[in-house]
């Protein structure tokens, strides 16, 4: 029996962490994509925090443009809150997602914005 969309992503995220993790040093970068908004955060799993958080509908992310751009200006959102935060080398957590699309437009904004990965 085939699975389901969601089932087979929640079977990929589970594949992906138990590789990745987080620490002080090099913190997990979290990607959700729903279906209108994205959200993204840097975790340090071995304390259990969040250190920073950036989402589509935060103040000033919110802008004209498709959901690819919008994604993009999280990414740069979340690399400038890590930058702040001290953090430049991030471990990427995909969360089960197509490298693809927003999920890479995420990423590639964040690289260009200073996080190493």
């Amino acid at each position: 029996m085939a699975l389901s969309r969601s089932n087979r992503r929640l079977r990929i995220k589970r594949r992906i962490r138990k590789t990745v993790s987080g620490t002080a040093e090099q913190p997990r970068l979290s990607v959700y994509r729903s279906n209108k908004e994205i959200y993204a955060q840097l975790i340090n799993d071995v304390e259990g925090v969040t250190i920073a958080a950036a989402g589509s509908t935060q103040k000033g992310v919110k802008a004209k443009g498709n959901k690819s751009e919008v994604a993009a200006l999280v990414g740069k959102a979340i690399a400038e809150k890590a930058v702040k935060a001290g953090v430049s080398k991030v471990a990427f957590d995909r969360n089960g997602y197509l490298y693809h699309g927003r999920v890479k437009a995420l990423a590639d904004a964040a690289r260009e914005a200073g996080l190493k990965f």
